[in-house]
């Protein structure tokens, strides 16, 4: 008996190299959010990190 596409699609996404770029994605977006926000909280506690490991100038 074959799988159905559910079983397939569901074997997919539940699979390791899936979930690891699913990963890679999200912690991605959460750095690149920190380091250019302009929210004042997240900004100032992030200001000497962004410096030290990026360069990336804020001002």
């Amino acid at each position: 008996m074959q799988a159905s596409w559910q079983q397939r699609t569901t074997r997919f996404a539940l699979s390791t190299p899936v979930q690891a770029g699913l990963y890679l994605v999200l912690w991605t977006l959460i750095i690149w959010l920190v380091y250019f926000s302009t929210y004042p909280a997240v900004h100032n506690t992030a200001h000497s990190l962004r410096h030290h490991t990026a360069g990336v100038g804020c001002h």
